[in-house]
């Protein structure tokens, strides 16, 4: 019978609450890798969302990507510049952060192969699922600026992050699941 280092931590049954924690640390730690930018600030919680989606599946992903939005509802400071809360449901950002768990959802049904092909596919995915987040967050942010704004302010400066993002998440999905092979074979 083969071990596996989380054998050692965590038993079977609490593996999946493990994996769910890590999901949501990993979340808020990329929600303090921010640029500020009003009225939306430039994260890597979208990446983040897409390659938990990826890597865990679509129920799993949207569920640490939910329960990362609890724990700020509750008050807990895990989004971006440390905000919580109530009003961050109902801000600027709210369009996006609703937008997060459908991506992380949705990015569950990318391909899994390790072939080139998968892995081009998985990059126009997460391309997309980027413009997914875009779209919504900038449906909403119209709501509080105006549709030109919004665009002008809430999509057209995070294209090219968002390109870099999705490229970084395609190797980064590449790299864990050479890594993860590589365990299973020794």
């Amino acid at each position: 019978m083969k071990h596996t280092a989380t054998d050692a931590f965590v038993h079977p049954a609490l593996r999946p609450l493990a994996i769910g924690a890590l999901g949501v640390a990993a979340l808020t730690a990329s929600s303090y890798i921010s640029v500020p930018m009003y009225p939306v600030p430039v994260t890597l919680q979208t990446m983040t969302v897409l390659l938990l989606g990826a890597l865990f599946g679509p129920r799993m992903g949207a569920a640490m990507v939910l329960s990362w939005l609890a724990l700020s509802f509750t008050g807990a400071p895990v989004l971006a510049d440390g905000k919580s809360g109530l009003v961050a449901f109902a801000g600027p950002t709210a369009g996006y952060l609703a937008a997060f768990p459908i991506a992380a959802f949705l990015a569950g049904y990318l391909p899994k192969g390790d072939r080139i092909g998968a892995h081009a596919l998985r990059l126009a995915g997460f391309l997309g699922l980027h413009g997914l987040v875009l779209g919504l967050g900038a449906a909403w942010l119209a709501g509080f600026v105006g549709a030109e704004t919004a665009i002008i302010a809430g999509i057209v400066p995070f294209l090219i992050g968002s390109v870099l993002k999705s490229g970084l998440a395609t190797g980064l999905y590449a790299a864990w699941k050479g890594a993860d092979k590589a365990g299973r074979a020794h």
